[in-house]
């Protein structure tokens, strides 16, 4: 027969684990998870499910910048060309023209002329409604191609997609290109002009080859075809196509944009050598560039060796360019500075660069195979001197600051750097050992990664990429930093191929991007996007004091906060859930309804509770009542409450109202009366039951003094030799942090 009820109570930290057996688990590290998917360990303790995402920008990213009509087509017509287009549409792809009330699908695609004059001949159907007007605007509804960086920039963010660059504040904005040259006010020089050559004037820099151009008053839109050079003000660029018509003398020339076709994954870095912040990027393949919120600027007089740059950050106020075994630097204070008499340089690392990042006054180079650092201030003084030679970062977007170390992707898993007592030492030790099993499978599934950091919460995120696994299915990693260890947790359902966070302002912007245009907020809302947040937590399997006597379970007393509506699936899995044992049926764990949940303090669901107590009845807008029946007295202004049956709508879309004590009430024998806003919405019957959604003070209660948050009371059955928790929701919920769990149990006798 079973003994005396026994209690025992689980705090839940230590994140995710797998590297011990299901036994080993349970016995050394049970307050932790064997399944933490969708919950983060909170620097306030417990696990909190993790907040949602929601679009940046309502609007798509243009797929390939903004094409324009490159000759008028006439109503009827089934094939255009395009001009000022820096990569290739593909069949199926939709797209209006302006002044055609029609939307246009893509049945076939030319780009023999794409690669060198920016244009293409696609075809459509159905055939044009009007006049297809030359150098119109087309914009593309549908379109492929990734997203290739993303950047958090002051209160903007920064995206590169189909060979151009676009800038948006957010919401509805919409984005705004900003890849176009700027030239001086360009006009061409001369009259009565034809050919492939174009003679121009008014130039306060030099056209470069891929640069598109429209003149006024003549048809088509232009490609230069060479970098020109620039003598007092004019030049005589070589264009594509053939001039259509003579411009006339000082016909304005209007550039479109600046080269940067066939782009690949951008990363990105600050500097403010002038008063201005300033983005500088790099791409693999083009002239990095620099953009300081109004001016676009490529850096034509980069070297063949900065050209196709892979990395790129301010050290020491040089730009730090990462090209290969090479890092190049400008001359200090410049952006595009590259000749030696100035102090620009470049330094050989002897191995393939897979992140630069500054550090404690420091560049930390990492290659594939080992990891080196730059000392010093300038070429006169610059020293490279090795950290290891033994072990590299094999994922170039995993390299983070968090919490005084560098995290980043090794060939074992996730390791950390970071500086130790003795001057100029460093630690390197792999921290993701608690959840070894979780990061093969992570880096076997997927063939690119992303990351970034979470400030406020010390926690550093990490996402896989993989073009076969769907968003639903798509993979990261967590870690939040609680003093001194790392706590782990799995992500699922946010696809980022290129992801960014910064502060702007007093705010953090953290965003992400994949395949399908858009620009994702991160820590924002409570959906995936309008999609529920799929969240599991599993406890190890805990024998409790000996897996080799059976336990009884019959109730479990869950602490949990909750930011709003709550609701969880909660059940109990005995003896590792093998099948051949009764596995208990799951429940439902939710604070939408008064009375739908017994808890501790009173017959209502949050922590303290009453009855309305007058009598008689309340009519509506009252703002003061009469209460007993309450379970504490330690109740104050500011502590909030809700009244069965007071709140708007009906049925399933019924929102209680929340009230607030407007003074801290007098409570003798679990009675008083209630101050509080707003006034109460309808009639208010005698004895209808009220909880309180958050108590401020509870002075020397059960529970050392902690603001009690929601305390759930559960019936549980069931009996096994070692239990497990799991508590999971599928849902557009706000956020809660599951704290802690008592059970009550007994224990049988050995046979």
């Amino acid at each position: 027969m079973p003994t005396t009820w026994k209690t025992y109570p689980l705090e839940f930290k230590g994140g995710l684990v797998s590297n011990l057996s299901p036994l080993q688990h349970g016995m050394q590290l049970p307050n932790s998870a064997r399944v933490l998917s969708n919950f983060e360990p909170s620097v306030q303790g417990g696990f909190r499910r993790i907040e949602g995402f929601q679009k940046f920008d309502d609007n798509q990213v243009p797929p390939y910048g903004e094409p324009k009509v490159s000759t008028t087509v006439s109503s009827g017509g089934s094939s255009i060309v395009l001009g000022n287009m820096f990569s290739s549409p593909s069949v199926g792809d939709t797209f209006t023209v302006a002044g055609n009330a029609q939307v246009y699908t893509v049945s076939s695609v030319n780009t023999t002329d794409l690669t060198a004059n920016k244009r293409v001949t696609v075809g459509f159907t159905p055939n044009l409604v009007a006049d297809a007007t030359d150098q119109v605007a087309v914009t593309f509804v549908t379109g492929s191609g990734d997203i290739e960086g993303v950047a958090s920039f002051e209160d903007t963010v920064i995206v590169a997609r189909g060979g151009n660059l676009f800038r948006s504040a957010g919401s509805a904005s919409n984005w705004t290109r900003i890849n176009i040259p700027v030239y001086g006010t360009v006009l061409v020089n001369g009259g009565s002009q034809s050919g492939t050559t174009l003679a121009i004037d008014a130039l306060t820099a030099a056209p470069q080859a891929g640069d598109t151009f429209t003149i006024a008053n003549v048809a088509k839109v232009y490609t230069v075809t060479a970098d020109a050079t620039v003598s007092s003000g004019g030049s005589t660029i070589n264009i594509n196509p053939a001039l259509a018509s003579a411009p006339a003398d000082n016909a304005v020339v209007t550039f479109l944009s600046s080269d940067r076709s066939l782009m690949s994954k951008h990363r990105f870095s600050t500097f403010n050598f002038n008063g201005t912040e300033t983005l500088v990027g790099v791409d693999e393949i083009n002239k990095p560039f620099t953009f300081d919120g109004s001016v676009f600027n490529s850096m034509d007089n980069a070297p063949s060796d900065v050209i196709g740059a892979t990395h790129v950050t301010n050290f020491k106020n040089h730009i730090m360019f990462a090209k290969g075994s090479n890092i190049v630097y400008t001359a200090l204070f410049s952006s595009d500075d590259f000749t030696a008499a100035s102090g620009a340089g470049s330094i050989n690392v002897g191995d393939i660069i897979t992140g630069i990042v500054v550090f404690r006054e420091q560049l930390i180079i990492f290659s594939e195979r080992r990891i080196q650092r730059l000392v010093g201030s300038s070429e006169a003084d610059f020293q490279l001197q090795p950290i290891t030679m033994d072990i590299g970062c094999v994922a170039p977007d995993t390299i983070q600051e968090i919490g005084g170390d560098i995290l980043f992707l090794g060939p074992d898993g996730i390791r950390s750097l970071s500086a130790t007592d003795k001057i100029g030492d460093f630690g390197l030790a792999v921290t993701s050992k608690q959840i070894q099993d979780e990061v093969t499978n992570f880096v076997n599934r997927n063939t690119s990664f992303s990351s970034l950091v979470i400030r406020e919460k010390s926690q550093y995120r990490i996402f896989g990429f993989n073009r076969s696994i769907t968003a639903t299915s798509a993979q990261g990693l967590l870690a939040t930093q609680l003093q001194e260890s790392l706590a782990w947790g799995e992500l699922r359902g946010i696809r980022a191929f290129v992801a960014d966070s910064n502060y702007n302002g007093t705010s953090e912007l953290i965003v992400f991007a994949h395949t399908d245009g858009y620009v994702y907020k991160m820590e924002d809302g409570n959906s995936f996007d309008g999609s529920n947040i799929i969240s599991t937590f599993a406890t190890p399997f805990f024998p409790i004091s000996d897996p080799r006597i059976r336990k009884s379970f019959y109730k479990m007393f869950l602490f949990t906060d909750p930011q709003g509506s709550f609701n969880s699936n909660f059940s109990l899995k005995y003896d590792f859930a093998d099948p051949a044992v009764i596995q208990p049926a799951t429940k439902t764990i939710s604070n939408t309804s008064i009375a739908s949940v017994q808890a501790i303090y009173g017959n209502v669901q949050f922590a303290h509770g009453g009855l309305v107590n007058n009598g008689s009845d309340y009519s509506s807008g009252v703002t003061t009542i009469a209460v007993d029946n309450l379970s504490t007295s330690n109740l104050i202004a500011g502590d909030t409450f809700i009244i069965a049956g007071q709140g708007t709508g009906s049925g399933a879309s019924f929102t209680h109202t929340v009230f607030t004590l407007s003074s801290t009430p007098s409570i003798t024998s679990s009675a008083g009366n209630f101050t509080f806003s707003p006034a109460t919405p309808s009639s208010l019957n005698d004895n209808t039951k009220l909880a309180f959604k958050t108590v401020n003070s509870v002075g020397s209660s059960t529970y050392g003094g902690e603001s009690l948050k929601s305390i759930f009371e559960e019936q549980t059955t069931g009996s096994g030799f070692t239990a497990s928790l799991q508590f999971g929701s599928e849902s557009t919920d706000a956020p809660y942090s599951l704290d802690a769990v008592t059970l009550e149990y007994a224990e049988h006798t050995h046979s």
